[in-house]
């Protein structure tokens, strides 16, 4: 089936690839991570305890 270029200038792309959702999990990741940071930096802050 050959498509021509009215039908080819229609077509939408919507499908959810695999890279997306690494990206979307790795940005997920990242505020987890900063969260925990700046959790500990309190923690030790009102502990007193910088080792």
């Amino acid at each position: 089936m050959k498509l021509e270029k009215e039908v080819l200038t229609k077509i939408y792309g919507g499908a959810i690839t695999a890279s997306f959702i690494n990206a979307i999990v790795d940005g997920f990741q990242k505020i987890f991570d900063f969260g925990r940071t700046v959790g500990s930096a309190i923690s030790r802050f009102v502990s007193k305890n910088w080792c």
